[in-house]
């Protein structure tokens, strides 16, 4: 009996409930992407934040960052934040000092 229980404690993985619900231990990737709108206008947007607060979070981004922003909802890839400007650098290191996501979670695409 007290083998076949430090058997199943072997298997255990305790990340298992976290990356099924998307949280922190996933190995999810937040995409930060820019678009070329007309002349020098830009939108960067921000793709893979699981339902994560996402009209707190772009409050905080777009007085962090001087700009203005909204949420989109998109068919194929879900809830997305777009801000005005090229802000792709900005917006990693904001994810990350708040805590959010980890470094090597940021896919960061563009010119």
């Amino acid at each position: 009996m007290i083998g076949s229980e430090i058997e199943i404690a072997t298997h255990f993985d305790p990340f298992t409930e976290a990356k099924e619900l998307g949280g922190v231990g996933a190995k999810e990737y937040i995409h930060i992407r820019i678009q070329q709108r007309n002349g020098k206008k830009k939108l960067t947007t921000v793709q893979g934040l699981k339902e994560l607060g996402l009209e707190k979070i772009l409050k905080d981004l777009k007085k962090e960052l001087c700009c203005n922003g909204n949420v989109v909802q998109d068919k194929e890839h879900g809830k997305i934040i777009q801000l005005q400007g090229d802000h792709r650098k900005n917006v990693s290191q904001l994810l990350v000092q708040a805590g959010l996501v980890m470094k090597d979670q940021i896919k960061i695409h563009g010119f």
